[in-house]
């Protein structure tokens, strides 16, 4: 009988896997994001789309920027380390300017060539098992013979090449319009069906707010009114020749904010004075709902167009939430598509809500309810078995965990305050949702008020996270050992009945991203309180490196991690990855690459070296997110391809320093201030990199309180 049991459980788990491998979960990781890698879920896809490459103009090989090749470098090594099944493929952008480099490379073929070996090359070299060509936008009837006759060198180059390497061939997929005709021209749909492994539809911007005048579903599922719909796009592929189980739906993890004439008149098609909040009016997912719940909103569902959307004063967003991603993922299944693909990864919630949701839905399927009912008496045994082994170690949990705590003998807890869980559940109402300040890799943040009045936040570490675990042990041991005004303090810590929390001050202005990137709330930032930030921020700097008992490399300093209390002053939080070093100690390494993208050193991301200059460099980029209210994960200059230290660099060089600085600052006399600080830029690259230093030229800024 037991060897029964265990052929059916080994049946199911084939099934299990073959029904996982013929259904796709894509992702795009865009490089321009301040997402790190290591934070990506990768066990919730099967596929991670690393973007974007771009085609050199002249050359038409494979161009990748020295900034973005420690991405590219490592991105393989790095989600696999969570799921070593997951795929990864490269993508190369082939829209808006690309469009006509990508064309001009088509019609010539030594440029075809030198496309097509770069691109394999490149993909092989870091370890890619596939290739995406993205944004191909259509062109010509001309245009497309040559690009029939470029796609088959291409998969012909792909088909043979794993005979010389001994590797697997490698993926090949398109990034498409959401329908096969665009404006009287289009796809090449049968050499897209032979040479392509899947298309990834992108279902979704049908309506911008930089464009319309009028609120609009920019990813409907259905249009009543018009083709602009997912549901017209897929019939319409599929009608024209391309099957089914080629296409894989998009789910954007974005939406749009519009500013509407009448805040009165907020239906779907609406009246719009133009864009909101940002400057192409686009919004994560994630940012969104941090919106909705700040203000207070409610969130409508339309199932007409089957999107959703809220309003906020004046500023109207639409975009896909929960029950959207569950209808769509359902959608995919019903009309034969081979899966769905996300745009973009890091747009998701903290909680990876809609990712999980998606990959919920799509094993919502009653073939796996059967064999669940079937092997019910298998898995009891075997549940039983695991439930005893769980039960007798987590008593030996409880028990070590209550004999630390008896004892009051743990180093790391000296100096703090060890409070009970029930004291912490009556600050918090039990952890309420009105209490919940936020959610980060440790795990959800609340509010709370002890029976003395004190109000602070407590920070819960999730069940099972080790990183939190490591994070937490790492803070208590720093954290005891330092004390000054610019850092938030720890007053104690609960570990009663298998919970991990730490007790903070509570510091009523949250954090500085929720000021720099607020279009509301960023008018209260003047240069005053600026200056006053950055003073703050370069004292706490300058005790970690120089004045404390030990010095301290913090790196992750952030807008998210520079916390403000009642009279805006700031506080450096988040010592969970921090470091001590040694005050001879000049440079260390490490094999796992964390932080936050757009905030690391170059030479950290590529060989892991990090050192006092690894805070320096993030506080050179906040001082300039703090004087511009821009973000590192957007690009900026003429041609939108720069990122926001090489747009800094450009301006100050040129002399044109005023362009950089905030406009809702709306000061004429600071043009001496703003050189003054912009400065910093080419000083955080300096190989010395001595805080000490950047400090002594941050402090020029912070004596601007006698102009202002």
């Amino acid at each position: 009988m037991f060897k029964i049991n265990i052929c059916l459980l080994l049946l199911l788990s084939l099934l299990k896997f073959a029904d996982a491998e013929t259904w796709i979960r894509s992702g795009y990781w865009y490089s321009g994001s301040e997402f790190p890698v290591p934070d990506i879920n990768s066990e919730l896809f099967t596929h991670l789309v690393c973007a974007f490459v771009h085609i050199n103009t002249s050359t038409y090989e494979i161009n990748i920027s020295p900034s973005d090749e420690p991405y590219m470098s490592t991105f393989t090594e790095i989600v696999r380390r969570k799921n070593p099944s997951a795929k990864t493929l490269l993508s190369i952008w082939a829209g808006a300017n690309s469009s006509s480099t990508l064309y001009n490379m088509i019609n010539r073929s030594s440029g075809r060539r030198a496309f097509i070996e770069s691109s394999i090359m490149a993909a092989r070299e870091y370890g890619f098992m596939g290739l995406d060509l993205h944004h191909v936008f259509p062109s010509t009837p001309a245009n497309m013979t040559n690009m029939e006759s470029f796609l088959d060198e291409w998969k012909e180059a792909i088909d043979s090449e794993p005979k010389d390497t001994d590797t697997s061939p490698l993926i090949l997929t398109m990034g498409a319009k959401y329908s096969p005709v665009i404006e009287s021209m289009i796809y090449p749909i049968n050499a897209i069906r032979r040479m392509f492994d899947w298309v990834h539809v992108l279902s979704f911007d049908y309506h911008l707010s930089s464009k319309d005048r009028f609120t609009g579903a920019h990813a409907a599922l259905y249009d009543p009114s018009s083709n602009l719909s997912t549901d017209y796009g897929i019939n319409e592929w599929i009608r024209r020749g391309l099957p089914a189980n080629k296409l894989v739906i998009g789910l954007p993890y974005h939406g749009y904010a519009w500013t509407l004439v009448n805040p009165n008149d907020y239906a779907i098609g609406a009246p719009a004075k133009g864009l909101a909040m940002t400057a192409d009016g686009s919004i994560s997912y994630r940012y969104i709902k941090w919106y909705i719940n700040s203000y207070g909103v409610q969130s409508t569902f339309n199932s007409t167009y089957v999107v959703n959307y809220c309003k906020i004063g004046s500023f109207w967003i639409g975009f896909d939430d929960v029950e959207v991603v569950k209808i769509k993922v359902s959608y995919a299944k019903e009309k034969g598509l081979l899966g769905y693909s996300v745009f973009q990864v890091p747009n998701d919630d903290t909680d990876w809500i809609l990712s999980r949701t998606a990959k919920e839905e799509e094993g919502q399927n009653l073939k796996h309810e059967f064999w669940v009912i079937l092997l019910w008496t298998t898995f009891a045994a075997i549940l039983l078995l695991g439930t005893m082994l769980c039960c007798l170690k987590r008593k030996f949990i409880i028990t070590k965990v209550k004999g630390k705590a008896a004892s009051g003998k743990t180093k790391e807890w000296t100096n703090l305050q060890v409070f009970s869980l029930a004291q912490i559940a009556a600050a918090t109402d039990n952890f309420s949702c009105e209490n919940k300040l936020g959610e980060g890799g440790f795990g959800p943040v609340y509010k709370g008020e002890l029976d003395n009045g004190l109000q602070i936040a407590i920070k819960k570490l999730s069940k099972g996270s080790t990183q939190g675990t490591e994070e937490l042990k790492n803070e208590l041991a720093l954290t005891t050992r330092l004390q000054h005004v610019n850092l938030v303090k720890v007053l104690g810590i609960c570990t009663e009945r298998e919970e991990q929390m730490l007790v903070y001050e509570y510091m009523p202005n949250r954090s500085l991203d929720m000021y720099l990137f607020d279009p509301v709330k960023r008018l209260s930032l003047d240069w005053q309180k600026r200056v006053q930030i950055i003073d703050g921020v370069t004292q706490g700097l300058l005790y970690l490196q120089e004045y404390s008992q030990v010095t301290i490399i913090h790196r992750d300093l952030k807008a998210g991690n520079i916390l403000l209390d009642k009279e805006m002053k700031p506080k450096i939080s988040d010592f969970g990855i921090a470091r001590i070093f040694q005050k001879d100690e000049n440079a260390a390494s490490t094999r796992r690459i964390i932080g936050t993208y757009g905030y690391v050193p170059p030479e950290y991301v590529k060989g892991g070296i990090y050192s006092k200059k690894y805070d320096v460099y993030s506080f050179g980029v906040l001082l300039l997110q703090i004087i511009s209210g821009k973000k590192t994960s957007c690009l900026y200059g003429l041609h939108k391809n720069i990122n926001l230290l090489q747009h800094a660099y450009e301006l100050w060089k040129n002399d044109n320093s005023m362009d950089f600085m905030d406009q809702s600052l709306d000061d004429t006399n600071s043009t001496c201030k703003m050189k003054t600080c912009m400065r910093l830029l080419c000083y955080v690259s300096k190989k010395d990199g001595k805080i000490g230093r950047l400090c002594w030229r941050s402090r020029q800024c912070s004596k601007m309180r006698q102009i202002v």
